[in-house]
């Protein structure tokens, strides 16, 4: 009898100590990390981007398809850190562009058609600087200045240096040549925004244009003269400075006078300068031109 009652009483105590334990797994501890589970969609230090902050990444990506997503992440928080107190990072960037890749595509093809505005000669000029590398190793600075309007490459040469005082000296041959400009555009290197080169441009009675950082198409008309500069200069040997001067005025004959422009309807630069239709005038000459091994070519017509 006595057995049976410590018997009893033993399985009393455990089913107690089961029943508290059963209650204490239902109803956690606060703090406990069951209390509150991680929500993979919640970011603690990241706010929702706005609209117009997308849409902006969507149009870079259009204009600049060579443009890596921390580029774009560069030029965005460049852009808006400051004014707008806003930054995104490369993962955000990389989410944007894979979420609208066919809207980047469509725009980018819409851009590429998009016919710029009609504007007068000598009213800007675009001025840009890049590099060649000749067969020795030696790299030549290559400066170059052309008019919006009728898109006339007005100076192109090689340079030993890119000094202010040397961009400057070229800038005024071209002004005696063709005249004074109301307004000249450059990107933000170092020569451009230097004292002597804002002061030159304040004593001629110019106004100077800098480009926003890390938008390149702001000074579109330059550096697409440039872009087509480069893929000829790309499979074209220099031996040094003295020939890739004399190149250089053959690719500027070439590009003047030769080369129809798609955004002149047809026209030549030189035509649009001068203001000849060569649908309505008939050439005087025409003589077939080639240059560069076949790289130049093309009708030249003479009036």
């Amino acid at each position: 009898m006595l057995i049976l009652l410590a018997i009893t009483k033993l399985l009393q105590s455990f089913i107690q100590c089961f029943l508290r334990w059963l209650t204490a797994s239902s109803h956690p501890r606060h703090g406990h990390k069951l209390l509150h589970p991680a929500n993979t969609n919640n970011h603690r230090h990241s706010t929702k981007k706005p609209d117009w902050l997308k849409a902006d990444i969507i149009r870079l990506k259009a204009m600049m398809p060579q443009a890596g997503c921390r580029s774009i992440a560069d030029i965005c928080n460049r852009r808006f850190a400051a004014s707008r107190k806003i930054t995104v990072g490369k993962t955000y960037v990389h989410q944007v562009l894979q979420q609208h890749d066919y809207e980047i595509q469509i725009l980018r093809r819409n851009l590429k058609h998009i016919k710029p505005k009609n504007a007068p000669r000598n009213l800007i000029w675009g001025i840009y600087l890049t590099g060649k590398t000749d067969t020795l190793g030696c790299l030549h600075y290559l400066f170059g200045i052309i008019d919006h309007g009728s898109r006339a490459l007005l100076h192109l040469q090689a340079l030993h240096d890119k000094t202010t005082g040397t961009l400057l000296n070229s800038l005024h041959h071209a002004i005696q040549a063709y005249g004074k400009p109301r307004i000249i555009r450059t990107d933000n290197e170092g020569m451009f925004k230097s004292h002597a080169f804002a002061r030159a441009l304040k004593q001629l009675g110019i106004r100077h244009q800098l480009t926003d950082p890390g938008c390149p198409w702001q000074n579109g008309r330059i550096e697409r003269l440039f872009g087509t500069l480069k893929q000829k200069l790309d499979q074209w040997q220099v031996q040094n400075y003295a020939q890739l001067n004399r190149d250089l005025k053959i690719f500027c004959h070439w590009y003047n006078h030769i080369r129809p422009h798609q955004n002149l309807d047809g026209k030549t630069p030189a035509e649009a300068w001068s203001g000849v239709n060569p649908y309505t005038k008939s050439p005087k000459q025409e003589y077939w031109f080639e240059a560069w091994d076949g790289l130049l070519a093309g009708y030249e017509l003479r009036r």
